[in-house]
């Protein structure tokens, strides 16, 4: 039977995860809990209310809507039950002024790659391909290795974008089908970063180097420059010298940005992370400098 896979979207025509131009699939599920997370409803596989307040017209359609009498109005407002929702869907089908959605659906692999193949021709013309995102897809092993074999099969390159977080025997079974992983390396204090993603560090670290004894060439080291975390000069030093001390010759820095905030409010939960501020492009720039200096190749942005 063939595995379905529980996604939050497809991107198509992107340019920013890997070479050329390519489709994103956005798996769900991740080991992290990283406190500044702009992705929360990837975190947990399974498909998540969300309610965009500022759309809502308080009509009160969608607690009438619900058979399962998981909404009710609170003054204008409906206060969704999210323990006991059971995603039918429903109510977003039946509310006039699109104020609710859900994120995460199950599909499975030959209708993902259906999408995928629909831009081929500018795979081929780019140079790019399918890019495997999350969340983090490693979660969503047996699925992720469904997809791998049917793009190779496809002849199409592949990226995955990892937090590292991984089991390496998983690692080594996606490595043969895998022409380029984008590595996120957020900080090498084990103490903060697993105060602030829960991650362990040593994970991370043996499954980077594992993949750059095989090929260096095949790893993207991605940093997301986090305010009042890692938004330093030895902080940011110390992951350029795990990428010379491997031969891994590039390096992304990512601004932070708080893009994702509203979405906490419309799933009803905190943000936790309140330390920062967005960057732009023009913060990084001393960091991209320094790291040039060292040989490496250092993009901002993804």
């Amino acid at each position: 039977m063939e595995k379905r896979i529980s996604i939050m979207e497809i991107e198509r025509f992107a340019i920013h995860d890997g070479p050329g131009i390519r489709t994103v699939v956005f798996l769900q599920g991740c080991p992290l809990r990283c406190s500044w997370c702009s992705n929360p409803e990837s975190q947990i596989i399974g498909s998540h209310l969300l309610h965009i307040k500022n759309k809502c017209a308080g009509c009160g359609t969608c607690a009438k809507t619900c058979v399962h009498g998981n909404i009710r109005m609170e003054g204008r407002y409906p206060v969704f039950d999210r323990k006991k929702c059971v995603a039918d869907k429903a109510c977003a089908e039946a509310c006039a002024y699109n104020a609710i959605k859900f994120a995460g659906e199950f599909v499975s692999a030959s209708g993902i790659m259906q999408v995928v193949l629909r831009d081929r021709d500018y795979y081929e013309t780019s140079g790019g391909g399918v890019t495997f995102s999350g969340g983090e897809p490693f979660v969503q092993f047996d699925g992720l290795m469904e997809l791998l074999i049917m793009s190779k099969k496809e002849n199409l390159h592949t990226t995955i974008e990892t937090c590292g977080q991984v089991d390496m025997e998983k690692i080594k079974k996606a490595l043969p089908l895998t022409d380029l992983f984008l590595f996120d390396i957020k900080h090498t204090d084990s103490y903060m970063l697993k105060k602030e993603t829960k991650a362990d560090l040593d994970t991370i670290l043996t499954n980077m180097r594992f993949i750059a004894r095989q090929d260096p060439d095949r790893i993207i080291i991605r940093i997301p420059i986090i305010p009042g975390y890692n938004f330093d000069e030895k902080t940011i030093g110390k992951i350029f010298d795990l990428a010379k001390e491997n031969n891994i010759k590039q390096v992304s820095l990512l601004p932070y940005h708080t893009l994702g905030k509203d979405k906490y409010k419309q799933l009803g939960i905190k943000y936790a992370y309140s330390s920062g501020h967005m960057l732009s492009k023009e913060d990084l720039l001393p960091l991209k400098e320094m790291g040039e200096k060292t040989g490496l190749m250092i993009r901002i942005g993804g």
